[in-house]
């Protein structure tokens, strides 16, 4: 093949991976919208799921239904962020690089038929190969769980991608996050079996070990945080 030939050749590469590239460019930035809005709807559905609202239209009312805040480390109330719109993992990826950041923690409110209040809670940490993240709903009592939801982006299916299943979460149900002398010792998920006469313990996922302690973790970490702001909200409040 002459040298002309293979020009031709690799101008043509040029040619169609530049052209690829920039169609490729364009789908994305013509998607994101539409993306986005996905991803809202999806975090507002499963905040809502928690209290039992599982329309397939209840999140279009999602601000009539909810009171969404931003609380600090110390529990205090953040002004001019908007709850849904701060990525918990990134704030903690921003402390992790710079211990003196203050994550900030989106928490939503939300009052019954009956006036009863349930706090819905966002929390974030790592499993074995990637981000989790999971919701709960926290009774007024500042201690109870009502419900939870877990899911992963990248966890091995049998393994520890189970906690995104109904047998895992629903274990999360009445546990306790004060003992009973009020201080503040979480839920763990831990190996071997655990009942309703055990209330901060769940069982751990078989094969999934790093999963679970990552589940573990990131409950202790972002729930101490919620209370705080809790606690300030009623004097009767148990002291962490």
């Amino acid at each position: 093949m002459s040298s002309k030939g293979n020009s031709g050749t690799i101008v043509f590469a040029l040619v169609v991976t530049t052209l690829s590239a920039a169609l490729l460019a364009a789908a994305a930035t013509i998607l994101k919208p539409a993306q986005d809005e996905n991803v809202l709807k999806e975090k507002q559905q499963n905040i809502l799921s928690l209290v039992g609202l599982n329309g397939p239209n209840d999140y279009k009312k999602f601000d009539q239904l909810v009171q969404g805040l931003v609380i600090d480390q110390e529990g205090q109330q953040v002004q001019g962020v908007e709850a849904l719109a701060l990525d918990l993992a990134l704030e903690k990826k921003l402390n992790t690089k710079n211990p003196a950041y203050k994550v900030r923690y989106p928490m939503y409110v939300y009052q019954d038929p009956r006036g009863r209040t349930t706090y819905l809670l966002q929390v974030a940490g790592t499993g074995l190969w990637g981000p989790i993240w999971g919701y709960l709903a926290l009774d007024e009592d500042g201690n109870t769980l009502r419900s939870a939801i877990f899911d992963h982006k990248g966890e091995t299916p049998g393994l520890g991608a189970e906690i995104n299943t109904d047998v895992f979460e629903q274990q999360f149900i009445n546990k306790k996050l004060l003992n009973e002398q009020g201080d503040f010792v979480s839920v763990k998920v831990e190996k071997g079996k655990h009942d309703a006469s055990m209330p901060h313990a769940v069982d751990a996922i078989s094969g999934g070990t790093i999963t679970s302690n990552g589940v573990s973790k990131m409950l202790e970490q972002d729930l101490v945080c919620y209370l705080k702001y809790i606690r300030q909200q009623s004097t009767q409040s148990p002291q962490l």
